[in-house]
């Protein structure tokens, strides 16, 4: 088994947008996506290159509204990501809730199946949250599906507790659960 020290985690590129589209068609594979995206593989695969090349760009290394960050192992092959996606406040998020502070949303987590268990989703946990107090994000937040014991498990040993908001999922009938990051784990400032 590999560790996490086996890769290089690093900003996808705008220019990356076909590999940012098969890493996200692989996630969609997985046996437990139907708990942790709000996408199919289905609909993923019938999008036109065109969004593909504006979801890479409006993550990519020189966006200040979002991050995505991939794993990309020693062969090039990308084996993971996270995504931080920037909520100013005043504004309103994606579920139609007031966003009290400027705040970091995670999203989009994956790591192939192969690397599980290796540090690897904690070193991308580590870049997302990293790059979102370095740009001054006041909160890091996700959501996350109650049945999902995996992600929980992680999501818990990152260091995210539960914010006691639940958040219904559109057109299901189901919620899920924002988990925010304890303020003792963020890192100190350099002084």
């Amino acid at each position: 088994m590999s560790s996490s020290t086996d890769y290089v985690i690093r900003p996808v590129r705008a220019e990356e947008w076909a590999e940012v589209k098969q890493l996200r068609l692989a996630s969609l594979r997985d046996p437990l996506a139907h708990l942790a995206f709000l996408d199919t593989y289905e609909k993923a695969a019938a999008r036109p290159d065109s969004y593909w090349q504006q979801r890479a760009a409006g993550a990519g290394e020189r966006s200040p509204d979002a991050r995505q960050f991939v794993a990309v192992a020693a062969d090039g092959a990308w084996i993971g990501t996270a995504t931080v996606l920037v909520e100013e406040a005043g504004t309103t998020d994606w579920a139609g809730f007031p966003v009290e502070q400027r705040q970091g949303h995670v999203v989009g987590v994956f790591v192939h199946p192969h690397h599980r268990g290796t540090g690897l989703t904690g070193a991308l946990f580590d870049a997302a949250v990293t790059w979102s107090w370095r740009i001054g994000l006041e909160r890091v937040r996700l959501i996350v599906h109650q049945d999902n014991a995996r992600a929980l498990a992680f999501y818990r040993k990152a260091g995210f507790e539960p914010s006691g908001v639940t958040v219904p999922l559109p057109g299901s009938g189901e919620s899920e659960l924002e988990f925010v990051l304890a303020p003792a784990r963020r890192p100190a400032e350099p002084g």
